[in-house]
C-alpha cells in the first residue's frame, strides 16, 4: 500500500486554508504575555510519555 502524501497534504491544506481552521480572532483587551517553559534536552535522550504531562498547565494557562 502506498501513501501519497503530497495529494493527501494538498487537500488537508487546501481545505485548513478554505475554512481558515489555524485562524484565531483575539479581540480581547488584556495585556500580550508568553509562557516559556522548560525545554526538554536537545538530545531527547531519555524522553517517555509522560513528559508531556509537565507541560499540559503552562499550555492551558497560555
Amino acid at each position: 500500500m502506498n501513501y501519497d502524501f503530497k495529494r493527501i497534504e494538498d487537500k488537508w491544506q487546501q481545505y485548513w486554508a478554505k475554512n481558515q481552521t489555524f485562524k484565531a480572532d483575539n479581540q480581547s483587551k488584556k495585556e500580550k504575555f508568553y509562557v516559556l517553559d522548560m525545554f526538554p534536552y536537545p538530545s531527547g535522550a531519555g524522553l517517555h510519555v509522560g513528559h508531556p504531562l509537565g507541560y499540559i498547565a503552562s499550555d492551558i494557562y497560555a
